[in-house]
């Protein structure tokens, strides 16, 4: 069962058009609680429903991030996007 919290997450992240990234902080802000960038992190570590909830668009505002299934699959889905590099909003 997930969290309101979860669901705030996981609905903003399934407005994020393919190809563009977001980042934590920048999903916090949308779910209207812009200091909870790590638990936004952490809420997307354990996504049960990707890929209908891309958590891989969603990167750290200096770097890229983590990822539940390694960095080098999120890099892979991104570039599978043509995303090379990235801007978040």
């Amino acid at each position: 069962m997930l969290t309101k919290f979860e669901q705030d997450v996981y609905a903003v992240v399934k407005t994020i058009p393919k190809g563009q990234v977001r980042s934590y902080s920048w999903v916090a802000e949308q779910i209207g609680n812009p200091r909870a960038s790590r638990a936004v992190g952490n809420a997307l570590n354990k996504n049960p429903f990707a890929p209908q909830v891309p958590c891989h668009r969603v990167v750290a505002k200096n770097g890229w991030g983590g990822f539940a299934k390694g960095l080098k699959k999120k890099l892979q889905l991104l570039k599978s996007e043509d995303v090379t590099c990235y801007q978040s909003e």
